[in-house]
């Protein structure tokens, strides 16, 4: 088996997507595109602070991007680093017999 080239950061991956607020924050901004932060909260209904602080958390670990137009601020999913990230869980979690 190929060894993942770096455990610490998949194991951060792995703890960012522990949370299913975060997960539904990225299904949405992956399904319905680029988002302001009060459309996020109706549609997740959940209050601006919560959802302020998971994208954070998300933007930290280079899962989303934000933009800032006047007083809103938008969030998008980062294709190369979010792409980046599912390639490297991918090697670890291919399934066994799968591996080439």
């Amino acid at each position: 088996m190929k060894k993942p080239k770096n455990i610490q950061a998949l194991s951060e991956l792995f703890n960012v997507l522990s949370d299913q607020t975060r997960l539904k924050l990225l299904a949405t901004l992956r399904s319905d595109g680029e988002q302001h932060v009060t459309a996020l909260c109706r549609k997740l209904r959940a209050a601006q602070p919560t959802i302020s602080h998971h994208l954070g958390l998300l933007r930290v670990h280079g899962l989303v991007r934000d933009r800032r137009d006047g007083k809103l601020v938008y969030y998008s999913v980062d294709p190369v680093r979010f792409n980046r990230a599912c390639k490297a869980a991918g090697e670890l979690l291919t399934p066994i017999g799968k591996r080439g």
